[in-house]
């Protein structure tokens, strides 16, 4: 899966974002972008939706339905103990446990959901364009094939938004 892309490489996040708007007003699609650290707003530009959120909502009521009826279960029906005169469906008993093991529960089942989704795994390969956006750069990647030519355009369109360096590259999956 090798294919040229071009590549822009950006100091600051403000210069990125505003290279970003500029593209998207031209109809040039973006393949990706890296950045050294979480950002929303790139999420948005590219118009990349999650469903990451309503999947963890459902784990959670999932998760919460299932610890209170084994313990509804455990103590109220298989195995009802009278100790101190506390009736066997006593609900604030089950509060802490509940919510401990919703959380662990989400917790769980997000990280094997996100896992799968992204097809991480151990020993995986991985297309990384320019090493430096691990550590301060910001890296916005264009399919050359996707441009029909304007690959000169795009250059100098990123050069004038404040990119410090644009170059073509072939990318190869790296272990």
């Amino acid at each position: 899966m090798n294919k040229t892309s071009i590549i822009g490489v950006f100091d600051e996040e403000n210069a990125l974002m505003a290279a970003v708007d500029q593209v998207k007003k031209e109809g040039i699609e973006i393949n990706e972008i890296y950045t050294p650290y979480p950002m929303h707003e790139v999420l948005e530009a590219m118009g990349k939706k999650t469903r990451f959120t309503f999947a963890a909502f459902l784990y959670g009521f999932a998760g919460a339905s299932g610890v209170l009826a084994f313990l509804y279960y455990t103590s109220v029906i298989d195995w009802p103990i009278n100790y101190g005169g506390k009736p066997t469906n006593a609900f604030p008993s089950f509060i802490v446990v509940t919510i401990v093991l919703t959380i662990l529960t989400v917790t769980l089942a997000s990280l094997f959901t996100f896992s799968a989704r992204a097809a991480i795994y151990p020993g995986k390969s991985f297309i990384l364009p320019d090493k430096r956006s691990t550590d301060d750069k910001f890296v916005i990647v264009f399919d050359k094939s996707l441009l029909k030519g304007g690959a000169e355009k795009l250059n100098a369109l990123l050069l004038e938004k404040g990119a410090v360096e644009v170059y073509e590259k072939e990318l190869h999956p790296q272990n």
